[in-house]
Order: C-alpha cells, then structure tokens, then sequence
C-alpha cells in the first residue's frame, strides 16, 4: 500500500487526524502497537469516544488500513508521531514511546518524507531527541527530508471544534521544513498557523494549557474561601461574565484531568528547572491547588456528615460522574480516583454511577455500580456530583438526595444541596 500519509499511534489525537485525512482523499496507514486496537479498526469497530463505528466504516471505505507491522512506514510520504507522552518518575515527558517510534521510523526514512512530531513534550524534543535518531541514518533534516512539530489540539467531546476548522500550529527545524508541513496539513485543515521553529510550535501547546491549569487553580482556591465566607462562587463568575472585555470564565471543580491540563504544565516547569535551575513558580503553585481538590472535596463530605451527627465511617457516599469530562468515557488523570480513594482511605461505603462508565477500579478493587440511579440517591448518605453529564438531571438529584455536594455547579441551591 502507497501512502500519502502514515500515522503512528491511534488513539485520541491519532486516529481522528486519520479520519480527516482519510475524508480528504489522501490514503492513510495507522500504525499501533496494540493488535486488539488495529484489528478492531480494521474489523470496523472504534475505541475512541469522538469517533463511532460508522466513522471508522466510513474510513476503511476511503482505503484506510491499520497496521501493527512497521516496514509498511516505507511507503509513505508523510509520517505523523502521535504516541502517549505520559509523566516520567523525575517529573518531565516519558518519552520512551516517542524514541520507539522515531527509531521505527529512521529504519524506513527515504529521501524526501516528510517526519511530524505530534506528541506533547517539552521544548527542544523535535530537535535533540527526534532528529538525531532520524539522522542516524545518513540522512540530514531540512536538507534530504523534512521534520516538524505540530501540537495536537483534539478535545474530546467537542462537537463544535474538530480537526478541520481547528488552526494548526507547525513549526519546522527549517523554513523548509515549516513550508512543506504547512502544505501537508493543509490539504485537511482550515487554517494552519507557521511557528518559527519547532521549539515556538512545542512551547505554544504547553502555554495554552499551562494558561488553562493556572486559572482553573485560581478558581479552585476561590472556592474554598469563598466557601469559608459565605460567598457563592459560581455567582461571582456569573457576574463577573458579565464584562464583555478583560475576562473569561473557569470554574472550579474536583480536580484536573485528562492528559494536557494535569501533566502538559509540569513538562515546562520540569524542563525550565533541569536547564535553568530555577523553579516555574506558578506552574508549580497551580498544580499545588489542583492538586489539593480530591482530599478538600472528601473534608467537604466529611463536615456534611458531621452537620448530620454521622461518622465517614460506614457511611454511604454515592459518587456521580468519574470521567475527567462531561458526555465522554475517557477516564485518563479523572478526579474521581483520589476523591474515591480518600473517601475509602476513611471509611465509607463509595458507590458510584456514570452513563459512559459500565465498571470502575480504583486501585485494586471495583467499587459497586449503582443499578438504579433514583433509588440510590434516596438511600445514600451523601452524593456528590463529581462530573454533570448531560444525562444528569441537576432538579432530580437535588430533589430525591438526602445531602449533595455538587463541584459542577449545576443543582439547584436548597438547604440539602451544597455547591464547591
């Protein structure tokens, strides 16, 4: 199989850059480590919430295959890296999947490909770590093939911003280099943004989250004092909102999840750290706050039982929603793992239930799934609203609940009913 495009790890960046390039007639390969991924998407079948199993028919009708064999990279023209970049032991980017994948590719590096790292790293990965494996093999970047970074910006569940009409950020280890992968994405995407290098184009995906993770702290630590003085928070941004200039809205909540807002800004304060010496001090201050939320959320449960003359111990805390998002499964980095964890660590009962989520382990054990939703809510001691899926309804849970703590905001205020 020729291929104008082969794409190296298909999950949630992955495989919906595959899918729009796919409908846009380029031919596309996906390579996976995972058998059981690739034969499901070749049977048909999706794992990803943003895209079902008409989508993936639609793109195996316009010649999409995936494959776990990496000699087929030889045929393709572009190669775009979209491995997991999770949090090492030390602090900063794993990047054993992006050198695993890099040297898959050099093994099959032809003159004239065109090489794009979209994995979330630190500044300067592209450069010091992707090409020189690239180069290994004779072959100079800029000169015999083109390299480049171009930050993923796929947020899952959004139905109004996808991979087309989302702009896209490359920057190229040469000017050439940014020109040819700015020609390739824009074959599939709207509008493509040129960096000056691939360090800008590395950085920019770190500050966007880096942006949202101090602000979401801001809010988080609003919360708790505002509790503390007996000021409603969620009004405050309410009105605050109101400025048609100088402000947008974050909101407090259980924690911070998902992959970019939790790890991305420590990528940067690990790497400012190991090269300059000194500490990014409010990255490192955000992710303090943030941090804190699972066990503040567990000390709000505890001082509503305490208001109800009963011990944490044995009793029952009924947890709503436990993926990190509303309206999608993805449970990567979610909250609801500490808060479950803190609240078990004292002594209750942790039952849960989520519409995406069939069955959820915390650490070693599975916690009970409640099979009835309304009937839980009347029998649990405490409930708390951790995610406000739309299938929630904010009106039923306050009215059939005994006690809520609701960290989304979206109950109705009663005596019964506490917001974060």
């Amino acid at each position: 199989m020729v291929a104008d495009l082969a794409v190296i790890g298909l999950g949630y960046v992955g495989l919906p850059l595959a899918q729009e390039a796919a409908r846009s007639g380029l031919t596309v390969l996906g390579l996976d480590i995972d058998g059981a991924v690739v034969d499901a998407l070749n049977s048909g079948r999706s794992h990803v919430d943003d895209l079902d199993d008409a989508d993936i028919a639609e793109m195996l009708a316009a010649g999409f295959r995936a494959t776990t064999d990496p000699d087929e990279l030889t045929s393709a023209a572009a190669i775009v890296v979209c491995v997991p970049t999770p949090l090492s032991d030390e602090g900063g980017p794993d990047l054993r999947a992006v050198i695993s994948a890099s040297e898959a590719v050099a093994g099959r590096l032809r003159p004239g490909m065109l090489v794009i790292l979209e994995s979330t790293t630190y500044p300067g990965t592209t450069d010091e770590v992707v090409r020189p494996l690239l180069e290994q093999t004779g072959l100079t970047a800029g000169t015999d093939f083109h390299l480049a970074f171009s930050p993923e910006r796929i947020d899952p569940g959004n139905t109004t911003f996808g991979m087309r009409n989302t702009p896209k950020v490359v920057g190229g280890h040469t000017e050439a280099c940014t020109a040819a992968a700015a020609a390739f994405y824009r074959r599939f995407v709207d509008t493509v943004v040129e960096a000056k290098s691939t360090r800008e184009a590395e950085t920019a995906k770190l500050l966007e989250n880096t942006y949202r993770h101090v602000n979401i702290a801001l809010v988080n630590e609003m919360a708790m004092f505002c509790h503390e003085l007996d000021i409603d928070l969620w009004d405050v941004i309410r009105l605050a909102s109101s400025k048609p200039f100088g402000f947008q809205p974050f909101y407090p909540g259980p924690g911070v999840g998902g992959h970019c807002i939790p790890i991305d800004p420590n990528y940067l304060s690990h790497n400012v750290r190991a090269r300059l010496g000194y500490p990014f001090r409010f990255v490192e201050l955000a992710q303090e706050i943030n941090a804190t939320m699972p066990t503040y959320v567990a000390q709000r449960v505890q001082n509503i039982l305490n208001r109800d003359r009963k011990a944490v111990n044995g009793s029952t805390v009924l947890l709503l929603g436990v993926t990190y998002k509303r309206d999608i499964a993805d449970q990567r980095e979610s909250p609801a793992v500490p808060v479950a964890r803190r609240l078990v660590a004292l002594g209750a009962e942790v039952t849960f239930h989520d519409p995406y989520v069939p069955r959820w382990r915390v650490d070693d054990a599975e916690l009970d799934r409640v099979p009835d939703l309304e009937s839980a809510l009347a029998t649990a001691d405490v409930v708390v609203v951790l995610q406000n899926h739309r299938e929630y309804d904010g009106e039923m849970i306050a009215k059939n609940a005994l006690r809520v703590l609701d960290t989304r905001g979206f109950t109705p205020a009663s005596d019964t009913v506490e917001h974060l």
